[in-house]
């Protein structure tokens, strides 16, 4: 397979909005009876969210075949190629620790849990790229409310499945796994904070972190962890993946700043999948209104 770099993406393979609004209300109008569960769940009817970005989504080609994902490899095109071995059925979230009561979830009872919403976020890499996504998924605080948190759950750590015989990407030593990342409960109970289990109104392909991954849009790609299967409450600040790996270029909070660069990428500016032109990177990706008072009389570059 032929991986290109993201500047040689033509603007033109980016989805028109309006092509994809209309793509977007024939999918929600072909799945309005009930979600199908199961190996045969197909379109997802997600209702459109206010707290979307006013973007224009990239195609789902660019979305798909364009990632990191180490598990399937290092590689953009990796995940793509190697991902579709994974099996997504059955699947289960344990979510315990500083909580009243533990529980675990498959993805059928996932879809129970609150109404599916479609939200439209960007998406910034560490690495100097970004894209525009329109995932479709739930809040994470309608999951956590369920388990009622106590007041130790200060922290929330989340893990990814470790199965070297479906991730092959486990079997080197690129990382410690299974990987692992963390929130502070605060931001895991934002309205923006999600649990994504869809992409253009279809089940959330493999490579994209299937069958559920977080979706944290004012900070780096790599906080929003793909194939959750635990997701634990507790007192103490969890160490992540990336910060084990590499403390000095990898701080716990991750928040997109475009004035604190990373040791090998400049984060001022930025590369938008299938644009030509680099655009200036927004605080919080753009999304400071929304979240910037979580962090108010905290030193954003000590605290990176």
């Amino acid at each position: 397979m032929l991986i290109r770099h993201p500047s040689d993406i033509l603007p033109s393979e980016i989805t028109p909005q309006s092509v994809f609004l209309n793509r977007r209300q024939f999918m929600l109008a072909g799945t309005s009876a009930l979600l199908l569960t199961g190996e045969a769940m197909a379109g997802l009817n997600a209702k459109p969210s206010a707290l979307s970005a006013k973007e224009s989504p990239n195609s789902l080609k660019q979305i798909t075949s364009y990632n990191n994902y180490y598990e399937f490899g290092t590689d953009k095109g990796d995940p793509a190629l190697y991902a579709g071995q994974l099996k997504t059925k059955p699947w289960q979230i344990v979510v315990n620790g500083e909580v009243g009561q533990s529980r675990t979830y498959s993805i059928d009872d996932l879809l129970k849990v609150a109404a599916l919403e479609e939200r439209i976020y960007r998406l910034r890499c560490v690495e100097g790229w970004s894209m525009v996504i329109p995932w479709v998924g739930i809040p994470l605080a309608s999951v956590l409310k369920q388990v009622s948190p106590t007041s130790k759950g200060k922290f929330v750590a989340f893990e990814t499945l470790n199965d070297p015989k479906q991730m092959p990407g486990q079997r080197s030593r690129v990382l410690e796994w299974p990987y692992r990342e963390g929130l502070r409960i605060d931001e895991a109970m934002h309205p923006l904070t999600i649990l994504a289990v869809g992409l253009y109104g279809e089940v959330l392909p493999n490579q994209n972190g299937a069958p559920v991954r977080l979706v944290v849009p004012w900070k780096y790609g790599f906080k929003s962890i793909k194939s959750v299967v635990g997701i634990r409450l507790q007192e103490q600040q969890p160490t992540t993946s990336w910060q084990q790996s590499a403390p000095n270029e990898y701080g716990f909070y991750s928040n997109v700043n475009p004035d604190v660069p990373h040791p090998r990428w400049s984060q001022a500016k930025e590369r938008r999948i299938g644009e030509f032109l680099k655009r200036d990177t927004l605080p919080f990706n753009g999304y400071g209104p929304q979240v910037a008072a979580m962090y108010q009389g905290m030193d954003l570059r000590k605290f990176f």
